[in-house]
């Protein structure tokens, strides 16, 4: 169950982050953010302010936030139509009946010769049986009404596409932004609450009943020699105990302005199918207001780094397909990191949420990065390129993540049994 709790916990929060960044920025530039949801399927809550409909979906496989001009629209009205128009005190469409126009018995009903809904906000036609052209002027917050659903019409400077390219970009760049930030703000918090290690070879809890226990070292010691070696950083100090299980290994350590010797035999552990030396302890941590400044930024690029690296690795074949992880294997991911020590939960969210920061900037179509490159190339050309164009590239591109999302999930699941 904690595992359970913690996954959903870190799966809502990170894709929630995510999307509120999109949400932001599409409402900073103006754009109609018709919906925000978490997850896809069917709705299971839903709520509406501020023209936004907020939605929890059935299925936790992922969340988008729906903006005006970016998605097909399923209401067109055309020539020929017959809608019903309801009003409101100034005389302006408010409500545009599409069908079960006997449940609106105040709407006028119009036969449509033309409508305008992007620009210049009118509908004319006629009323059944008179030869009379009216006007009738649209106020721009409108709705459709198809089959009970009311749905707010989109001006086009409420389009996404009406908007200038640094602003479609920074909507488009907002949701990964927002998941840099999320681990940084992490890692701030684990710098005040936990401490940042330092960077002697500075021990801090030693666990009872531990190598190092039985060694006689204590919270405090600093290691500055094992074995002929000197050790001047954590790093040095833990390399040498992972290769060397088994096998008695001299310590020369400062205390209290003292130097005194001793030695531990680390313990032989298997992590990860390798066999190393573990001794019981943790490293030492300090709290300071720069040093957890620092400390959040330098992870967060550290992290960013490695998870480039894969990635390179990925392109270039020295990284199998099969080692990539889907939700099953983030979930079995999170119940290691939580069996080992919960003091590693929040580290793991905020590697989680860089890989997904990284992994939506990628130029892949459906992707935000792949939407940022055809963005770009509007920039360098000077004009869009088609949007029918580019909806196949973004369709096919879907379809393609999906069914690798399909096999990398097959892979966890074989994995896990």
């Amino acid at each position: 169950m904690g595992t359970i709790l913690a996954f959903v916990f870190m799966f809502s929060l990170l894709v929630f982050i995510h999307e509120l960044g999109h949400l932001i920025f599409a409402k900073r530039a103006g754009m109609l953010a018709r919906e925000f949801a978490i997850g896809f399927g069917p709705k299971i809550f839903n709520y509406r302010k501020n023209e936004t409909l907020y939605t929890v979906r059935l299925l936790p496989l992922g969340g988008y936030v729906r903006v005006a001009g970016d998605d097909p629209e399923i209401v067109e009205i055309k020539p020929g139509h017959h809608v019903g128009l309801e009003f409101n005190e100034d005389g302006k469409v408010a409500k545009i009946v599409m069908n079960n126009k006997t449940k609106h018995p105040n709407a006028r009903v119009i036969e449509v010769e033309r409508a305008d809904l992007d620009h210049e906000l009118v509908i004319r036609g006629f009323e059944p049986g008179e030869e009379e052209r009216l006007t009738f002027s649209v106020d721009p917050k409108a709705d459709f009404v198809m089959d009970g659903t009311e749905t707010q019409i989109a001006p086009f400077d409420r389009q996404f596409g009406s908007k200038s390219v640094p602003q479609r970009a920074m909507q488009l760049f907002a949701g990964p932004m927002m998941n840099f930030l999320l681990a940084i703000v992490i890692f701030i918090i684990i710098g005040f609450t936990q401490g940042i290690p330092v960077d002697e070879a500075k021990l801090g809890s030693v666990n009872e009943g531990s190598p190092a226990a039985s060694a006689g070292l204590q919270e405090g010691d600093e290691i500055i020699q094992v074995g002929e070696e000197p050790v001047d950083t954590w790093g040095e100090f833990t390399e040498v105990i992972r290769a060397n299980p088994n096998e008695e290994l001299g310590l020369r350590i400062k205390r209290d302005g003292s130097t005194i010797d001793s030695a531990v035999t680390p313990a032989e552990v298997t992590q990860q199918g390798q066999t190393i030396g573990q001794i019981g302890v943790m490293q030492a941590t300090e709290v300071t207001i720069g040093g957890t400044f620092k400390y959040s930024l330098t992870q967060t690029y550290e992290y960013g780094t490695l998870i480039l690296t894969s990635v390179g690795k990925l392109i270039t074949g020295q990284f199998s397909i099969d080692q990539l992880s889907g939700p099953v294997g983030i979930y079995n991911a999170t119940d290691q990191v939580i069996q080992n020590s919960w003091s590693n939960y929040l580290p793991f969210v905020a590697f989680v949420s860089i890989n997904l920061g990284i992994m939506n900037l990628l130029p892949l179509p459906a992707l935000d990065g792949g939407r940022l490159l055809f963005v770009g190339i509007e920039a360098v050309r000077g004009k869009p390129i088609d949007p029918q164009k580019e909806g196949v590239v973004h369709f096919i591109g879907f379809a393609l993540l999906f069914l690798l999302m399909i096999m990398v999930t097959w892979n966890d699941i074989q994995r896990l049994f």
